[in-house]
């Protein structure tokens, strides 16, 4: 995965008790593309991107490299969740670890999806790299995700301003 060592790509399909995490099909870039144009989704993130412009430029198969997950339930996509190598990254703390990021459609808010989600691919990660701490950034006011960050472990190492909000930076111990 995106410089997270040596690891097969793509795994077998993750499976939970709603969920399977897998990795992009032609089927999902609807779903990519509803999903980076939602301006709730974005919120926190920049804001939405034009529909427009998402539809000219998305591939056939979005999103396919090692780490991007595709979370599906029922046979639909519903969110993604990424395992990043933090490269670049604002804060010293974070450089060089893994980045946990999630995006999920407003219709799949509210049901504990991106909490089971994020747990199997934090698992698979175990697995694969095990001991490798893992990172999560999100704005404070992004109350959700600051919930979900505490509920899969992550400590806080650091608040920050950047990109005009103050920032929270966790890390979920190796």
């Amino acid at each position: 995965m995106d410089d997270l060592g040596v690891v097969d790509w793509p795994p077998a399909p993750i499976r939970t008790e709603r969920l399977v995490l897998r990795e992009a099909e032609a089927r999902d870039r609807t779903a990519f593309v509803e999903l980076h144009a939602s301006p709730e989704v974005n919120a926190y993130l920049g804001g939405p991107r034009p529909r427009d412009e998402l539809e000219r430029e998305m591939p056939e198969v979005p999103a396919r490299w090692p780490g991007s997950f595709v979370v599906e339930l029922d046979g639909a996509m519903i969110g993604q969740v990424l395992l990043r190598r933090a490269t670049g990254h604002r804060r010293p703390a974070a450089a060089g670890k893994a980045d946990l990021g999630y995006l999920f459609l407003p219709r799949a808010w509210g049901s504990g999806y991106a909490a089971e989600a994020c747990a199997a691919a934090l698992g698979w990660l175990d697995g694969v790299l095990p001991g490798e701490p893992v990172v999560l950034t999100t704005q404070t006011a992004n109350v959700a995700s600051m919930r979900l960050a505490a509920k899969l472990g992550f400590a806080e190492v650091e608040r920050f301003e950047a990109w005009g909000a103050e920032q929270w930076l966790g890390m979920r111990p190796s």
